[in-house]
């Protein structure tokens, strides 16, 4: 159980009635654990209401109608697209800013569908601004054991997923893991781009499955709402991969991208091993945050 999850476990469990108090403090405690101040107040306010409704009077039993709530946000965002169709090339595009963990989460998803799907994967490097981000993802290859297409630092990234696509395509593999370059955010070469990469994705990917997954780090709190918002807007992501959720995540920036952007998360990212990573799960989240389990 993380702190924040053991704070809010502490919070319901020092407090064995309810009180108006209560759920004005809940609202506070939830900013604090990365909430955005007008959904916290929606919440508490949520939660006020059922406890009246269903004559409920204790900490604990509020506590654990409020892990319901909070699975009921998570399940605002649109359907997680974690299946990849049989028999079908499918393109995994790594979006993101510099620092979120982009190319070692891409080296954990070559290697999850590698053992678990009997999939072959080819890395793309297409962060040609980051010499490191080249290596860094050879050496991923070399451990792993799958393919990489890789140009000069400071080449066209388009060109570099195009390679990748033809070596695909030629039977080189059935899944292409593209990373992307992740400067900061705000820039607008950046988001042009990703938008010239979707382009050449998408005219050369006919009958392929193609998805966009927007890494995130848990740690950065709102600011990863933030940085979601712009991807948005640039190549619309169909869904998340959080990263570093370890006992520094306090993990509210998650309701906030399912009820606001609709945004699911799709994995999440628990460890620096190829194994750590695991299928988002809206239940378990819920009550993980909630401090039930």
């Amino acid at each position: 159980m993380n702190p924040f999850a053991a704070k809010l476990k502490n919070f319901f469990g020092l407090r064995p009635q309810l009180s108006d108090e209560l759920f004005d403090d809940l609202s506070d405690l939830l900013v604090e654990g990365d909430f955005g101040a007008a959904g916290a107040y929606a919440l508490s306010e949520s939660l006020r209401t059922l406890c009246e409704k269903e004559r409920i009077s204790s900490g604990e039993e509020a506590r654990a109608r409020l892990a319901q709530l909070l699975e009921e946000i998570l399940r605002q965002a649109k359907p997680a697209p974690l299946e990849l169709e049989p028999n079908k090339l499918c393109i995994i595009l790594m979006l993101g800013v510099n620092g979120v963990g982009k190319t070692t989460s891409a080296a954990k998803l070559a290697e999850l569908h590698r053992t678990l799907h009997n999939r072959r994967p080819i890395l793309a490097a297409g962060d040609t601004f980051r010499a490191a981000a080249i290596d860094q993802l050879r050496v991923h290859s070399q451990r792993l054991g799958v393919r990489l297409v890789a140009h000069k630092q400071g080449g066209d990234p388009a060109a570099v997923i195009f390679d990748a696509l033809e070596a695909a395509q030629a039977g080189g593999g059935d899944l292409i893991i593209a990373d992307t370059a992740g400067r900061m955010h705000t820039k607008n070469s950046l988001v042009e781009e990703l938008k010239k990469i979707d382009r050449v994705i998408e005219s050369r990917a006919a009958g392929c499955r193609y998805l966009k997954y927007l890494v995130l780090d848990a740690t950065t709190g709102r600011n990863a709402l933030a940085q979601a918002e712009i991807f948005c807007q640039a190549v619309s992501p169909d869904g998340i991969i959080l990263t570093k959720c370890d006992s520094s995540a306090r993990g509210g920036t998650v309701f906030s991208l399912a009820e606001e952007l609709k945004l699911p998360v799709i994995y999440l990212c628990t460890g620096e091993t190829y194994g750590d990573i695991r299928a988002f799960d809206p239940r378990l989240y819920a009550e993980e945050f909630a401090g039930l389990i």
